[in-house]
């Protein structure tokens, strides 16, 4: 079978340190922090009071009333940050080609909100009065297929659920679908909208959030001190071309998908395997994927969560496919910036590794302080630098034992 080289040509994302792609790689450029006290309800008598909130966005300002008013934030999310990557590639679809065209877009958790406030209202006025536009709005695939309606896309349309991966595999199984000759163009990624009180309560059971109170050593991955992660929201939507497609209509290119890798630890719900085999197997696949040798591999954009086992077992990770080049290369996590933004993560991270190879940047791992003997590859600490890189990684380990790995290379004309 043929394999077709596909291409990244659009950009869209709404995500804690920015209301658009290129906002939020700016912010990320210049290490600015996206987590602060919670606003989006009265969070005083749970144990959490930090999140990474998308601020500023009035759905208004992007959709009709009416139309925002039938979407979930997280529909909303991701049908704004993909009519951003519509716009960013210059690509409008012909009616003959919305058949080669699809969607994939993973939400983890889906219309969250919707359940509790449908659920205080069911209570209160009795379960057959609540919103007709409940389920609609609320199931974790119709992200996927609003952005479909919005486009006109009528190619597979999909929604992995896989937990902190569901990003990574929405991107990976679309390069995928291109690559194979099953679609020409894909619109991919992943949304999130899950900062509720259920949700924060849900987490905090399981000891999966840090309860500090300063955003500066609440996400603080690899660092000796942290002590789990921050819930973060939002969407980051990717346009996949074949290169032929992209170059037939003159589109700019940000980089080139070349590999990608999924596997399951099938080991824990929630923890990963200590020694990061899973992970690992998902690194090894997709650089195989590739056709290219380890040593090439310059960046990875790491899953990063502030979580002692992931961390440390990512890094066990990195050193079993690297090796001694392990210690060569530069492993950063954006989580520090925005947070763990759930199923949309590997999506925003993606975006964030195509932009790492256009512009030869390295980001930080802010507010880094404290090294940790078990994470002590180059975290890129504090401070994001330049570097030359051709190929770059970025991975995704979800609950569930989900791993998903991208490999991204810089696009030379």
């Amino acid at each position: 079978m043929e394999r077709r080289r596909v291409v990244i040509t659009g950009l869209g994302a709404v995500t804690p340190v920015g209301l658009t792609a290129v906002e939020s790689w700016q912010a990320v450029k210049d290490g600015v922090c996206g987590i602060a006290p919670i606003t989006q309800f009265d969070a005083s008598a749970q144990k959490v009071k930090l999140a990474a909130e998308v601020k500023g966005f009035v759905p208004e300002d992007h959709l009709g009333k009416p139309e925002a008013k039938r979407m979930g934030r997280f529909t909303q999310f991701a049908v704004v940050s993909a009519r951003e990557a519509m716009a960013d590639a210059g690509f409008v679809m012909g009616e003959e080609e919305a058949d080669r065209c699809g969607v994939i877009v993973s939400s983890g958790i889906g219309g969250l909100s919707i359940t509790e406030s449908e659920h205080d209202r069911g209570l209160a006025r009795g379960w057959d009065r609540v919103s007709p536009f409940y389920i609609p709005t609320a199931i974790c695939n119709m992200a996927a297929g609003q952005v479909a309606i919005d486009t006109g896309f009528r190619g597979m349309c999909s929604c992995p659920v896989t937990a902190c991966a569901g990003g990574t595999n929405a991107v990976g199984d679309a390069f995928h679908y291109i690559r194979d000759g099953y679609a020409d163009v894909m619109l991919c990624g992943g949304t999130e909208a899950s900062v509720t009180p259920l949700a924060i309560g849900g987490f905090t059971s399981m000891k999966a959030l840090t309860q500090s109170e300063d955003p500066s050593r609440a996400s603080i991955p690899f660092d000796a001190e942290r002590s789990g992660f921050v819930l973060g929201e939002g969407a980051g939507i990717l346009l996949l071309e074949e290169l032929g497609h992209a170059m037939v209509r003159g589109a700019k290119i940000y980089a080139e998908v070349v590999g990608y890798g999924a596997t399951c630890d099938a080991y824990h719900m929630t923890a990963p395997r200590p020694d990061g085999s899973g992970g690992a197997k998902a690194m090894a696949i997709a650089v195989a994927d590739a056709e290219i040798q380890p040593e090439e591999v310059g960046y990875i954009n790491a899953h990063g969560t502030s979580t002692h086992l992931n961390d440390a077992g990512e890094t066990a990770a990195v050193k079993a496919v690297f090796g001694k080049q392990a210690y060569q290369l530069a492993m950063s996590s954006t989580k520090s910036m925005t947070g763990h933004m759930l199923g949309a993560a590997g999506a925003v991270e993606a975006i964030f590794t195509a932009l790492s190879l256009r512009d030869g940047f390295l980001p930080a791992t802010i507010n880094y302080q404290f090294p940790d003997p078990e994470c002590d590859l180059d975290v890129v600490p504090n401070q994001g630098r330049s570097a030359e890189i051709h190929y770059a990684l970025s991975n995704s380990l979800g609950f569930g034992g989900h791993n998903g790995s991208l490999l991204l290379k810089k696009w030379e004309a």
